[in-house]
């Protein structure tokens, strides 16, 4: 009941939100940013004693690792706050406009979505940023975040909550989940909650999916791919597998496999390993990789396990559309990048390929929502609707449509004394 009541506030807050001024919303980050930096050591302090309580309950080293928040993260999330105030405000937009008649004229544009129910992981900086994107868009929203880090989510949403409201933003437009009852409880609010973005394996996703009546955008696994075509460039294909496995292992755009076409492999294979092994990289690899580098076998689970680790599965293909195979089959529709200098096969692999984020020569690091300029992210979408790939401000937008008349009614066009014209306009909506 106490859940129902927590999404009670955050609707009635959500009214209110979406008709905020870009002036106050950004008036609001900004006051975000100013207390996350002025309180920083009671957010460090916070974070310490949910690193402590993780070290003593074992937590696997790579969520240690998204779980420390350290003064580089906050200057990193005061930092997106800072780009996400720069950007134009998305909501109030014309996306189409067409007249009906003259006098009447139908117009698309873009809204806040309403409450967004958001299910993340470990990762402090993920709270900061879910909820900016947020308020940005005029969302209101209601986060549960790893139990990990309660002490450190416990802080953040109070300063975030607390900033906004005395900057004039409606009370109750950010509520903190803790428990997984509580979650069990946010499901079955179809009735207050208008969209949840679960962020974690793919039986997560679907597991949200067939427990609400409620919308779900899914975040699910990231197991990407780096492939080395036959006209790939080896130095270049090198500094990509590196930068894509090694450059921030625990996150789901990292690299988990790597295609290598067997016309390049003798030549590349032993040039990568050779980085890889010293960034403490385990290979594990095809019978074929197994005739060049020195690996350990690799099986069936590799090509659909996401490490989020020091550990890169590789295998050797026979073409192009080989590669392709593989991805389609045993990729989660996240990030794939191609490495080749031949055009054709970058366009056919960026055609065939499905994925939401498909790359020609750079790292899979590089599928991140502030690295678009779209603000950061709630989340990586795999799906197929609505919005795809990162998830920034637009991904937190829907549309009405207005018709703005002069009187006019339907039984005249019924009757066929007045007829439509149906002419696209060039025109914003204003009142």
């Amino acid at each position: 009941m106490e859940i129902q009541k927590l999404a009670h506030a955050a609707k009635e807050a959500s009214h209110d939100l979406a008709a905020s001024s870009t002036e106050l919303k950004n008036r609001a980050l900004k006051e975000i940013a100013s207390d996350l930096n002025s309180r920083r050591k009671e957010v460090i302090d916070a974070n310490r004693r949910d690193l402590e309580e993780s070290a003593q309950n074992n937590l696997a080293a790579p969520l240690m690792k998204r779980l420390k928040f350290d003064d580089s993260k906050i200057d990193d999330v005061i930092a997106g706050i800072e780009s996400l105030i720069s950007l134009p405000d998305p909501v109030g937009t014309t996306l189409s406009a067409t007249e009906l008649d003259r006098g009447l004229e139908l117009y698309r544009v873009s809204c806040p979505i309403g409450v967004i129910g958001v299910i993340f992981e470990s990762r402090p900086d993920a709270l900061v940023q879910i909820s900016t994107l947020c308020l940005k868009s005029g969302n209101a929203v209601m986060l549960k975040g790893g139990s990990e880090a309660h002490n450190t989510n416990r802080v953040l949403a109070e300063i975030i909550s607390g900033a906004s409201e005395h900057a004039g933003i409606p009370s109750g437009w950010i509520q903190l989940l803790e428990t997984r009852a509580d979650v069990q409880e946010m499901l079955k609010l179809d009735t207050f909650i208008d969209l949840i973005i679960p962020r974690g394996s793919n039986e997560f996703v679907r597991y949200i999916m067939d427990n609400s009546n409620i919308s779900v955008l899914g975040h699910a696994d990231g197991i990407c791919h780096v492939y080395v075509d036959r006209d790939a460039d080896t130095p270049m294909a090198v500094s990509i597998t590196v930068d894509s496995k090694c450059q921030y292992v625990a996150v789901c755009n990292a690299a988990e496999t790597l295609l290598v076409h067997e016309d390049v492999a003798g030549q590349f294979l032993p040039a990568a390993a050779a980085e890889l092994k010293k960034n403490n990289v385990e290979i594990r690899g095809c019978e074929k990789t197994a005739a060049i580098i020195d690996v350990i076998p690799a099986t069936e689970e590799d090509w659909k396990t996401e490490y989020l680790d020091y550990i890169i599965s590789v295998k050797i293909v026979t073409s192009l559309d080989d590669a392709v195979r593989h991805i389609n089959t045993y990729g989660s529709g996240h990030t794939e990048t191609i490495v080749t200098a031949n055009n054709d096969a970058a366009e056919r692999f960026i055609s065939l390929v499905d994925a939401g984020d498909v790359f020609w020569n750079c790292s899979t690091r590089f599928s991140d929502g502030y690295r678009y300029g779209l603000g950061a992210e709630v989340g990586i979408s795999t799906n197929k609707i609505h919005a795809r790939g990162p998830v920034g401000l637009e991904g937190l937008l829907i549309y009405k449509w207005i018709i703005k008349g002069s009187g006019q009614i339907v039984a005249d066009y019924a009757a066929g004394t007045r007829k439509f014209t149906h002419r696209k306009l060039d025109t914003k909506f204003t009142v």
